[in-house]
């Protein structure tokens, strides 16, 4: 089944599709509507149709170098072997979906820290430019915007707070000072949350603090900015949550006792037998005793008791592809791969040899993260 496209595929810049979401024409939108009147200042002889272009014009070079900015993240992803399947930019600026997280502290660091410094690099090639060019004109007026904005970005990206680059490049010393990476995400969460609560209550508090009343719309962004990192910080928070139980994911201590029998036994009779034996899960063998399919245990139950009798093992059956024969050995993040790689409910469990170990029940891994 493919996976509904992000927003409108702009190209592949360095071999990474780029998608843009529907809802940044609302942010688009908003920029333009926000920024007509500083345009307006600088420059008064133009109309309200061409400072409203203008205004645009500014919103549009904003997003592009936002996907600067998260291309560095991805340039320097690849370069270090990690899969990149797209960046998608959307209302609140942009996102880079890394498949796989880095395996060592300074990558993470790296890899995090190049999309500020993409855009701490603009904002001072716009800065040079600002000095050299007509600020009342309408490159001049530009520039300026975007030197000032790409700071802005560059600076508040490096916020020590998941789910921020600063946050990621916290994450990463946290990690390389206790060895544990879910240390480092649970410290850098909590900061998140920390600067969440910050952001408000310094648009609240400091007006006050200056005799004056907060100003509504510096404080609605500051909420949804704060509502972003405060929701990514939790997120950050559930996953370290569900990673700390990983060690307790092994294939050996979650597997059932499988009971091997042929296509053709009654369903009721394999049931039988399945009781009898103490076994949690049926195997479907042919007549050399080879695994050929797997009971569905969904399927079991979804067949009525009075049908039972009449329902062969065979057609209850999911036959087994090589994705659902997994080494009884594997544990933690690895089996999980392995079961995100093709889900099904039931997988076969084998020795080195290729003898049966058992079988193992996506349910029962799934109670190992109840109540995560």
């Amino acid at each position: 089944m493919s996976t509904p496209s992000p927003g409108l595929r702009m190209g592949r810049p360095f071999g990474i599709p780029v998608y843009v979401s529907p809802t940044w024409l609302i942010v688009a939108a908003f920029i333009t509507i926000s920024f007509k009147p500083q345009v307006g200042d600088r420059l008064p002889e133009f109309s309200d149709l061409a400072q409203y272009g203008i205004a645009l014009m500014f919103a549009v070079l904003l997003y592009v170098s936002v996907l600067l900015h998260e291309l560095a993240h991805c340039v320097v992803a690849k370069a270090y072997g990690l899969p990149v399947k797209r960046i998608t930019l959307y209302l609140l600026g942009g996102v880079s979906e890394i498949e796989k997280e880095p395996d060592t502290p300074g990558k993470e660091f790296l890899v995090s820290f190049a999309g500020p410094m993409a855009s701490l690099g603009l904002a001072g090639i716009f800065f040079l430019a600002d000095g050299v060019v007509d600020g009342n004109s309408v490159p001049g007026v530009l520039i300026f915007m975007m030197w000032t904005s790409n700071l802005i970005v560059g600076i508040f990206n490096l916020l020590p707070g998941l789910p921020l680059d600063g946050g990621r490049m916290l994450r990463a010393g946290v990690w390389k000072a206790t060895r544990s990476p879910n240390s480092g995400t649970v410290a850098a969460a909590w900061v998140g949350r920390a600067v969440a609560v910050a952001l408000v209550l310094s648009q609240l508090i400091l007006p006050l603090m200056a005799g004056q009343e907060p100003d509504f719309t510096p404080l609605l962004w500051s909420m949804v900015l704060a509502s972003f990192i405060w929701i990514g910080a939790s997120q950050s928070l559930r996953v370290a949550k569900v990673r700390s139980r990983l060690p307790q994911v092994r294939a050996r201590t979650l597997a059932r006792r499988a009971l091997p029998v042929t296509a053709e036994v009654p369903l009721a009779e394999a049931l039988r037998r399945a009781r009898e034996g103490g076994a949690g899960a049926i195997v479907v063998v042919d007549h050399e005793g080879r695994p050929t399919a797997i009971v569905n245990e969904a399927a079991v139950n979804a067949t009525p008791e009075q049908r039972r009798p009449w329902v062969t093992a065979g057609a209850v059956a999911r036959s087994l592809e090589p994705a659902l024969v997994l080494g009884a050995d594997l544990e933690g993040e690895s089996l999980i791969d392995a079961m995100r790689g093709n889900p099904a409910g039931e997988y076969l469990l084998v020795e080195r040899g290729g003898e049966i170990y058992g079988v193992l029940a996506t349910a029962d891994v799934n109670k190992v993260f109840t109540g995560v």
